[in-house]
C-alpha cells in the first residue's frame, strides 16, 4: 500500500492549491506593540522553503556524518513559520524528527532522551545557545533557513514509507513519568491513519472558499501537527498568532483583515474569548460569525459552554492525546445532542465498562456514574499507538472515561488516574509531585494534594505534620528547597519551584471523601477557587 506522511500531503497540496495562501505571519511594528501586516506565505512558496530547509539540513547533517534515517532531536518552541520549515525540513531530508518543547527546562533531561532514542544530531533554538553545553551528539542552532545559501545543495530524494512499523517521527508525552517523559514513536501506520482522520475533522464548510484558521500550539505536540495535517489536505489557510494566549482584539483583527473563520484553540484560552463576549457585544458577534470555534485539550466549564450553545456560537469539542492523535468530536450545531463526541471515521476503539453497576435493591435504579466506560483504542485501528506504548492484551488503554448518553454518543467523565491538565492542555502527574513531598517532608506534613487544572502550572497544598501554630512561610520554603531537585528535572508545567505555589492550610481543612477518606482533588479545586486566582493572577 501507499502510505501517506505529512510530506506527501504538502507535495500534493502544493500542486492544488499553488497561489493560494498557506499561512500569514505577523509584521509587527517597530515598536513591537502592532501588527502592522498579516504577510501571506503560499503553498508554492511553502513547499520551496521546506526544500531550501531540506537542502540545509541534508548538508549541515551529512557534515557531521549522520545518515539519512537516524533520528534527529528538534528543541524548538514550535510556534512560528521557520519552526514549522525546520521540522518539516528535517524530515524532507531524510530523517526522523524527534520533538522537545521549549518547555522542557533541563537540558540533561533532554539528552537522555536523545540517548533513548539513539538519536544522532540536535538541532535548537538559538535561545537555548547558553544551555546546549555538553551535549552528547552534534548539536546546531536552528538558524533562518531561508536567508542561509543552500540552493546548490542536493535535495535528496522524498522518503516514503515501504513497511507500516516503519518510524516517521517521534513525540514525547507532555507529562513526566518516573521523572523523564516518554517516547512516543509515530509509525507509517499511525501517520497515515492520521493523516485520514485530520482530513475529516477539517473538511470545509464550504467547499466555494477558502477556509482561514489558526494556529492552535506548538509543532512539537501533536496538536498543531494534526491539524495542519488536515489543513494542508483542504488547501485551508493557517495565521500565525503573535502568542498562543492571543487576545480578543488579536481575534477580532484576524477575522477582520484575514477572514478568518475557524478558530481553533484550547479550551482555556477560547474561555477568555467567551467570558469576555458576554460584555462586548462586538466580540459576541465576531464569535457567533464563526462557521466553528474548535477547542481540545480540556473541557469548557459548564456556565461558559451553556453561554455559547445559548448564544448561537458553534462549539465543537475535539478530544484527543500526544499518543492516538484526535480520537472523538463532537456533533456539533445547534440541536440537543451537539455537544455529544462521537469516534472519527475510519477509527476501532471500544468503550468498556469499568465496574459493573450497583442497582438500589429497593428502588431498583442504578448509579449512572458507576457506568463509567473506558476509551480503549483496539490494536487493529490505524492509530493505535506503537506496541511499546499498548498494554498486554494488546489494545492501548487511554484511562480516559465516558457515558453512553445515547447509541454511539459520549460524554467525558474525565480520566481513571491522577493526572491533571495545565492551561496549554499538557499533562501533570499529580501522584508523582505528592509522592515526593510525602517521601522528603515526612516529618513536616501530614498530608497533600496538587490541584491546578486548566492552570500554567500546579499548585500544592499541605496539612502540617504538627498541630498548632505553623510558621507557614517557613514551612512552604523547606518543601521547596526539599522537593528541587525532584522538580528541576520536570517539564515546566510540572514544577513547583516557588513557595507562591504552595498553601498550608490547617489539619483536616482539604476535603475528604466519606469512606476513604481520600481528599478530594476537584473539592479542593472548587473550595480555593478565590485562592487559586489570587496566586495565580499574581
Amino acid at each position: 500500500m501507499g502510505y501517506n506522511t505529512h510530506l506527501t500531503v504538502l507535495e500534493h497540496s502544493a500542486l492544488l492549491y499553488s497561489s493560494s495562501a498557506a499561512f500569514k505571519v505577523p509584521r509587527l511594528s517597530t515598536d513591537g506593540e502592532a501588527v502592522e501586516e498579516w504577510v501571506p506565505i503560499s503553498y508554492q512558496q511553502f513547499l520551496g522553503d521546506v526544500e531550501q530547509s531540506a537542502r540545509y539540513w541534508s548538508r549541515t547533517l551529512t557534515a557531521h556524518g549522520v545518515p539519512p534515517r537516524s533520528i534527529v532531536g528538534m528543541w524548538l518552541g514550535g510556534m512560528t513559520y521557520l519552526d514549522a520549515l525546520h521540522i518539516y525540513g528535517v524530515a524532507r531530508a531524510g530523517y526522523i524528527p524527534q520533538l522537545f518543547s521549549l518547555r522542557m527546562p533541563n537540558p540533561d533531561v533532554v539528552y537522555e532522551l536523545l540517548e533513548r532514542a539513539e538519536a544522532r544530531a540536535l538541532v535548537f533554538d538559538p535561545a537555548y545557545q547558553s544551555i546546549v553545553t555538553n551535549c552528547p551528539v552534534p548539536a546546531e542552532a536552528a538558524l533562518d533557513v531561508c536567508a542561509v545559501d543552500a540552493k546548490d545543495a542536493p535535495l535528496p530524494p522524498l522518503w516514503v514509507p515501504s513497511h507500516g512499523d516503519e518510524i516517521v517521527m517521534i513525540y514525547h508525552t507532555s507529562g513526566s513519568t518516573s521523572g523523564s517523559p516518554k517516547l512516543v514513536p509515530c509509525t507509517a501506520d499511525w501517520v497515515n491513519a492520521t493523516v485520514s482522520k485530520a482530513a475529516h475533522v477539517t473538511r470545509p464548510h464550504n467547499s466555494k472558499r477558502q477556509d482561514v484558521t489558526v494556529w492552535m500550539g506548538s509543532m512539537c505536540h501533536i496538536g498543531q501537527t494534526f491539524m495542519l495535517m488536515g489543513y494542508l489536505q483542504h488547501g485551508v489557510c493557517t495565521i500565525q498568532p503573535t502568542k498562543i494566549a492571543f487576545s480578543s482584539e488579536e481575534l477580532m483583527d484576524m477575522v477582520h483583515r484575514c477572514r478568518l473563520n475557524r478558530l481553533n484553540q484550547f479550551a482555556t484560552f477560547l474561555a477568555a474569548h467567551l467570558r469576555r463576549s458576554q460584555n462586548d457585544p462586538a466580540l459576541l458577534a465576531v464569535l457567533k460569525g464563526l462557521d466553528e470555534l474548535l477547542y481540545s485539550g480540556l473541557p469548557l466549564a459548564a456556565e461558559e459552554e451553556a453561554w455559547a450553545y445559548a448564544n448561537g456560537i458553534l462549539l465543537k469539542n475535539l478530544f484527543g492525546s500526544t499518543e492516538c492523535g484526535a480520537m472523538l468530536l463532537s456533533v456539533g450545531g445547534r440541536g440537543s445532542d451537539a455537544s455529544y463526541l462521537q469516534p472519527i471515521e475510519g477509527t476501532a476503539y471500544g468503550f468498556f465498562p469499568i465496574a459493573t453497576p450497583d442497582v438500589d435493591s429497593e428502588t431498583g435504579y442504578e448509579d449512572a456514574n458507576q457506568r463509567l466506560l473506558e476509551l480503549v483504542i483496539l490494536s487493529h485501528s490505524g492509530d493505535c499507538p506503537h506496541p511499546s506504548l499498548r498494554n498486554a492484551d494488546g489494545h492501548y488503554h487511554t484511562g480516559d472515561l465516558f457515558l453512553e448518553v445515547a447509541p454511539g454518543r459520549y460524554v467525558s467523565r474525565g480520566r481513571d488516574d491522577d493526572w491533571i491538565k495545565s492551561e496549554n492542555s499538557l499533562r501533570c502527574d499529580t501522584r508523582a509531585i505528592e509522592d515526593n513531598v510525602l517521601a522528603t517532608c515526612a516529618d513536616l506534613v501530614a498530608t497533600c494534594v496538587v490541584v491546578g487544572n486548566g492552570r500554567p502550572s500546579p499548585t500544592l497544598f499541605v496539612e502540617p505534620k504538627v498541630p498548632g501554630d505553623v510558621d507557614a512561610e517557613a514551612l512552604k520554603r523547606a518543601i521547596v528547597r526539599r522537593t528541587r531537585h525532584f522538580h528541576a528535572r520536570r517539564y515546566l508545567h510540572e514544577r513547583i519551584a516557588s513557595p507562591a505555589f504552595v498553601v498550608v492550610v490547617p489539619g483536616g481543612t482539604l476535603p475528604r471523601t466519606a469512606t476513604k477518606g481520600n481528599i478530594r482533588r476537584r473539592a479542593v479545586e472548587e473550595q480555593f477557587r478565590a485562592e487559586l486566582d489570587r496566586i495565580y493572577s499574581s
